[in-house]
């Protein structure tokens, strides 16, 4: 089985950066994209960005192009998201998830939900105003 595992959440001020890590154990990279997902209290979870661990290649929805950098790690087993300019309408909880993408246009699932099949337990993201 594949284990994906979220951490560096927290608390910070407006307009402050936090970087999330995704951990990915037991992967035979079969399970190419890993993506960014979050789901404020009371709503739908949302994708936010994702990676390609063929060709590295990226996807971010419009609402975090400029603010949320993807990158992977050395291992491709790691998987960052760094936040900046986080505003308060950022909080939520933040969930990284590996999903089996292939095609050209694997970028057009890489926001749903229902493409990935690894979810980790999330890790809270706070901002305070």
């Amino acid at each position: 089985p594949l284990y994906v595992k979220e951490s560096g959440g927290g608390s910070v001020q407006a307009g402050g950066s936090l970087r999330l890590t995704c951990t990915i154990t037991g992967s035979t990279l079969s399970d190419n994209v890993i993506g960014w997902f979050r789901q404020p209290s009371g709503k739908e979870r949302e994708g936010l960005a994702a990676i390609n661990r063929d060709d590295d290649a990226t996807f971010y929805v419009d609402s975090v192009k400029g603010r949320f950098t993807i990158s992977l790690g050395d291992t491709k087993n790691t998987v960052y998201l760094q936040m900046n300019q986080l505003q308060p309408d950022d909080t939520a909880m933040y969930f990284c998830a590996a999903g089996a993408l292939y095609g050209g246009r694997w970028y057009g699932l890489a926001a749903a939900p229902h493409a990935y099949n690894f979810w980790g337990q999330g890790a809270q993201v706070t901002v305070s105003s």
